[in-house]
């Protein structure tokens, strides 16, 4: 990547850093630097073909974002830790970050409530029908990462109640789901949004105001077929990165 970035191309330097940045920013997130250390300037330069400056400002960048910071005597360093979650499998967001650390859910609310009609009606509940209420606040290694706001129907989630609290903040919604209430699950319909966080959001996931979050909306349904769990999940988007893996279909 040379600074004139190609014939035909007026780049600023702003626009070259931001090339590079993009480039660095994959790098980390999939944890390319071993020991965490990303190379010196020089070999940076050198890598990509352009100026001391415009590295720098990439570097600014990714420190911007939180993701490096510069240390004396080390270099420039990986210190914002990311986590993966596969969109090709239904699992919760417990049972895949378990690998990485250690999962406490912190239960803000667990209870019976009258659904939103909106909510009663992707639930496939009558108009004024009670549904279950959890709002659990996720962290990994002490970390908040996710705020799960979610409703279940009451034949799946008033056992949950059952259990009490404890269980709720050591199990994942989907094995209690399974385990406890006894209902397979089958499938689910997902839809993710970047939006900018809302000062009440970003307090409770302690971001900095104005923050990125991934905003997920998931309808989970029973084996059946029957809609069981909707869930308004807000992760940190400097946190998080969601994974699949796709094939092309073609005709014929």
């Amino acid at each position: 990547m040379a600074d004139d970035a190609g014939a035909g191309e007026d780049l600023t330097r702003a626009d070259r850093a931001r090339r590079v940045a993009h480039v660095l920013r994959g790098q980390v997130l999939r944890g390319a630097f071993p020991g965490g250390v990303l190379p010196d300037e020089r070999a940076l330069i050198a890598e990509f073909g352009t100026s001391r400056n415009t590295v720098r400002e990439a570097l600014g960048l990714l420190r911007d974002e939180g993701l490096v910071e510069r240390r004396r005597g080390v270099g420039t360093v990986v210190v914002g830790r990311t986590y993966e979650h596969p969109l090709g499998e239904l699992s919760g967001l417990a049972e895949v970050l378990q690998q990485h650390g250690t999962v406490v859910n912190e239960v803000r609310a667990a209870r019976t409530v009258r659904a939103p009609a909106s909510v009663a009606r992707r639930l496939g509940l009558p108009e004024g029908s009670e549904a279950v209420y959890l709002e659990r606040l996720r962290r990994v290694d002490g970390t908040p990462l996710s705020l799960d706001c979610t409703y279940l129907i009451p034949e799946v989630g008033d056992p949950l109640l059952a259990l009490g609290r404890a269980r709720l903040e050591s199990r994942d919604v989907f094995e209690l789901i399974e385990r406890a209430a006894g209902r397979p699950l089958g499938s689910a319909e997902v839809a993710v949004r970047a939006v900018v966080g809302d000062p009440a959001t970003c307090g409770v996931l302690q971001m900095p105001a104005g923050g990125a979050v991934l905003a997920v909306d998931r309808l989970t349904r029973l084996a059946d077929g029957r809609p069981a769990d909707l869930e308004f999940i807000h992760l940190r988007g400097d946190r998080l990165t969601l994974r699949a893996r796709l094939d092309r279909v073609r005709e014929g």
